[in-house]
């Protein structure tokens, strides 16, 4: 898995919000991803990018996640739904290829990476679903942006 130091501009997303137990993540997902597409479709507002999720915290158990897409421009949240802005500023981000259920391997290397810089990660922090599912049908092939702001 590459790990990069980067620099984001802030970016608005639309999503869904929840405390979601950590068994729960992929069903919220999918749930999450399809109302705001049906929302942004609605608004004629195609996605700015890949899903996302930002996680603003997290137990072993359950996360505090905002899941959906992000947009440039004038987006009224539909009901359900919340705008977030993905801080901008420096960053480190790691791309990890493989099917969903490796990437707490991902974020044992990511951690290992942070203690040897002598870093200490934000407990925010949100995932990228560059290449999943729904365009790829084999795991192996899928990849997961991990971005964590330094700032």
């Amino acid at each position: 898995m590459r790990i990069d130091r980067g620099e984001r501009e802030p970016q608005l997303i639309i999503g869904v919000h929840g405390e979601v137990a950590m068994a729960g993540l992929s069903e919220f997902f999918g749930r999450a991803f399809a109302e705001v597409t049906a929302a942004l479709d609605q608004q004629g507002v195609p996605p700015a990018g890949p899903p996302v999720a930002f996680y603003a915290g997290a137990t072993e158990q359950v996360a505090d996640v905002t899941a959906g897409f992000p947009v440039i421009g004038s987006v009224v949240p539909a009901r359900g739904l919340v705008a977030l802005t993905l801080p901008g500023g420096p960053t480190v981000e790691a791309t990890y290829v493989g099917a969903y259920d490796g990437l707490a391997d991902a974020y044992a290397e990511l951690t290992r990476w942070f203690e040897e810089q002598g870093l200490t990660p934000s407990a925010a922090m949100w995932e990228e679903y560059l290449v999943g599912p729904a365009s790829v049908a084999d795991p192996g092939r899928w990849q997961t942006r991990i971005v964590y702001p330094m700032g």
